[in-house]
């Protein structure tokens, strides 16, 4: 599973996780004509990742500022779209906010879910708010990991989400 990311450009290059795992040479860089074919992490999916999205080749993290990400994926029309299941961001802009996964944390988060740990453990070394995330992750992903499908999946996330939304 070749992890790859589709870079917009939209954020603080400083704070760009994508930029940083170009730079370590941990990913590929993917251009939107190229999306056809591959997973593409799209947080407004109606289909959500699981362990049998596996036989895809590439998983793509789009690179966008969530301020835009509606608008970026809702011209998207390339790839085959998924959306990541409920998680804890442990980086420093989001950290807590569920669902609002950096770059690497999406990519990391696939790539686990899809089976392949140590790519993810991988993708996470350059942070050192990394190893938290897996950490803070680890009962999810690991049930993630173990769906036999779409309704496995959303049952594990209204277990362990439903009841600390409701007031």
């Amino acid at each position: 599973m070749k992890p790859l990311v589709l870079l917009l450009g939209q954020d603080d290059p400083k704070k760009c996780t994508a930029k940083r795992l170009l730079k370590f040479g941990l990913v590929g860089r993917v251009w939107p004509r190229e999306l056809g074919g591959k997973l593409v992490l799209d947080p407004f999916s109606n289909h959500v990742l699981t362990p049998l999205d596996s036989g895809a080749k590439a998983v793509v993290a789009v690179d966008c500022s969530w301020r835009l990400a509606e608008r970026v994926f809702g011209k998207m029309k390339r790839g085959i779209r998924r959306r990541l299941p409920l998680l804890v961001p442990a980086n420093p802009t989001n950290y807590g906010h569920v669902g609002l996964l950096s770059s690497v944390e999406a990519l990391s988060s696939a790539l686990y879910i899809l089976g392949f740990e140590a790519e993810a453990e991988k993708l996470l070394a350059p942070f050192k708010w990394g190893p938290e995330f897996l950490k803070l992750n680890k009962v999810l992903l690991e049930e993630y990991k173990g769906a036999k499908g779409e309704r496995d999946v959303r049952e594990v996330e209204e277990c362990y989400f439903k009841p600390r939304l409701k007031v």
